[in-house]
């Protein structure tokens, strides 16, 4: 068991170092020059600003010795500083990165919830209608395009029946108080501001169904399939020769060995969420890590993309983590 972990421990960090590298190698050989895009046409006429600039923002150096003082600073905690908000990246990450979490995570309980117990009963009820709507919502999930998805709800559900409230966090007029997490649901329940985490999760309906379509369908697709093949085991069709209840059968022997497939997707799913809601951010003016890696891009923003980037593969490399470590919880062999 020790050594599985140690195992896993290695590889991770092997992995999070050559994430540095292809992190770094792509924000600086893209096309684009950040330092004329920030300049605009009049300082960038003028070779001495330019060259100025430059020297600031460190592009002057050979790449390999900006590599070395990238890496150097991320041991340090820097990520660098924006070249558009002229902020710290990191201060950036931390002003951002509570709404995102709090979407994904949202968005991702939600796709468990909704997403489990519908492919449980799709491979219960092979080819009846439960199994019909199952596969139809999770082709939809699966198949339609996140903005588009955004936009049809926006329009039915906020323009045209006037049942969502509007695009962004909380209302304009709200003053939410300052909590230790940043995540409004918890801090408003923390502080007990009831009429806060009304809005707050007033405001979270529309955009974590978008957000968790695609994961819904993914994973109700993937418990469907690994129910129908652990109900097919033998030692299924025993527990049915003895008597056992049907519900005990698919509860306390089909479930746990159907599981291990749906948590390796289950974590990448989440991390997926994380990563990628620029779209839905967007468009529902949410103000998190999706909207500040969109305007950072827009920007040629080079320091604040290598640092969303960072992020978002140290998410990868510990929801992965994660995973291959709850595979010891799940099943014995890995123990052993």
């Amino acid at each position: 068991m020790w050594r599985y972990i140690v195992t896993r421990l290695v590889t991770a960090c092997a992995m999070a170092v050559l994430a540095t590298l292809i992190v770094f190698l792509i924000s600086n050989v893209v096309p684009g020059d950040p330092v004329l895009a920030q300049l605009g046409d009049v300082a960038a006429s003028d070779p001495a600003t330019v060259a100025q600039w430059r020297a600031k923002w460190g592009m002057d150096l050979p790449i390999w010795d900006r590599y070395e003082i990238f890496l150097s600073g991320l041991v340090r905690g820097d990520l660098g500083i924006s070249i558009a908000t002229r902020r710290p990246v990191l201060d950036d990450i931390e002003q951002y990165a509570p709404a995102t979490v709090e979407l994904a995570t949202v968005s991702f309980v939600l796709s468990i919830i909704v997403g489990i117990p519908l492919g449980i009963a799709a491979a219960v009820k092979r080819d009846s209608w439960v199994d019909s709507l199952a596969r139809a919502i999770s082709l939809l999930g699966v198949s339609a395009p996140t903005f588009w998805l955004a936009f049809i709800m926006m329009a039915i559900f906020y323009g045209g029946l006037e049942w969502a409230p509007g695009p962004g966090r909380l209302d304009p007029m709200a003053f939410p108080a300052e909590g230790p997490t940043r995540l409004l649901l918890i801090d408003s329940l923390w502080h007990g501001d009831w009429e806060t985490f009304r809005d707050a999760a007033a405001h979270l309906v529309l955009p974590s169904i978008v957000l968790a379509a695609g994961a819904l369908g993914l994973i109700t697709r993937t418990t469907r399939a690994a129910m129908l093949e652990s109900l097919q085991q033998d030692y299924i069709r025993v527990s049915r020769s003895k008597g056992l209840r049907e519900l005990v059968i698919v509860v306390r022997h089909a479930l746990p060995n159907a599981l291990i497939p749906v948590v390796t997707l289950g974590g990448l799913a989440y991390a997926n969420l994380l990563a990628g809601a620029v779209m839905t951010e967007t468009v529902f003016s949410w103000p998190g890590l999706g909207r500040y890696t969109f305007r950072s891009a827009a920007a040629q923003d080079f320091p604040a993309i290598m640092g969303i980037t960072l992020v978002v593969s140290a998410t990868y490399l510990l929801v992965n983590l994660v995973v291959d470590l709850s595979y010891a919880a799940l099943d014995p062999r890995v123990r052993r």
